[in-house]
């Protein structure tokens, strides 16, 4: 998520988190909802030839419990018989603008050696730069393989109008070769709104005068591939809170025999 300056952030009151740093996020957005909709063996699919560790890059990412869901069933460790090849394991590091957030998702991760957090704002180009230059060059790489954008492009929307929706799409696009992304619908936006109302605040900035809306994951994924040279690969379904679950490509991302196997 985005925002000014992390160290500024509120703590959330009850049921308003204005850059969507809920503190218990996962108790009411399961992450098994998610990943049981992903199918298994993904990443052997996407990436038949790759024979490194895969590079991921998990933006807003709370306090980790998807991050570390995401990292098991994508590695097949609920299964230890399904358990992927030794070459096909992955390096995820998984960033939030909440640093109380990225310190609880630290002293609780499992996978310390794979999985790394980190407090970043990922709309500040001054730090994400160089930051994400320095983690990618510890591997000689430029890009990661793949990035994970779940439920976060309605804070982006909100606190940088439809200019920050559209840099954000087309950073992550030119980022990862491919894209996973669960877009908040447009009546998320609406209750976000509320929320702040009730509380008194102030209305978010760019609320009122976003021209991107209506049905968002349509929009974005017209965004993502009319203006970021990618390609929807699949939607893998919904969830039961109405967020869908997109796939996208980089046009360029069949290089080195990355095209994805058939099923």
């Amino acid at each position: 998520m985005a925002a000014p300056s992390s160290a500024a952030l509120p703590c959330p009151e009850p049921g308003a988190a204005p850059y969507g740093n809920f503190p218990n996020y996962s108790r009411f957005h399961p992450p098994e909802a998610r990943v049981s909709l992903l199918p298994g063996g993904l990443l052997r699919r996407l990436f038949p030839a790759a024979a490194r560790p895969l590079l991921g890059l998990d933006v807003g990412c709370n306090s980790g419990e998807l991050s570390v869901a995401l990292y098991r069933h994508l590695l097949g460790l609920q299964d230890k018989s399904s358990l992927d090849q030794p070459g096909k394991d992955l390096r995820l590091l998984c960033c939030d603008i909440d640093a109380a957030l990225i310190e609880r998702a630290r002293q609780s991760s499992p996978f310390p050696a794979s999985i790394s957090f980190a407090n970043l704002d990922i709309m500040d180009s001054a730090s994400r730069e160089p930051f994400l230059s320095s983690y990618l060059g510890r591997f000689g790489r430029s890009t990661f393989d793949i990035g994970f954008c779940m439920s976060v492009t309605m804070w982006i929307h909100l606190h940088h109008g439809d200019s920050g929706l559209r840099e954000f799409l087309a950073f992550l696009s030119s980022l990862c070769e491919y894209l996973l992304i669960e877009p908040q619908p447009w009546k998320c936006y609406r209750a976000a709104a509320r929320r702040l109302r009730k509380l008194g605040r102030n209305d978010f900035d760019h609320f009122r005068s976003l021209a991107i809306n209506g049905d968002m994951v349509e929009r974005i994924t017209q965004i993502l591939t009319k203006d970021c040279a990618m390609e929807l690969v699949c939607c893998f379904g919904s969830t039961s809170w109405d967020r869908s679950l997109l796939l996208f490509k980089s046009n360029g991302s069949n290089q080195e025999g990355r095209e994805p196997s058939e099923s």
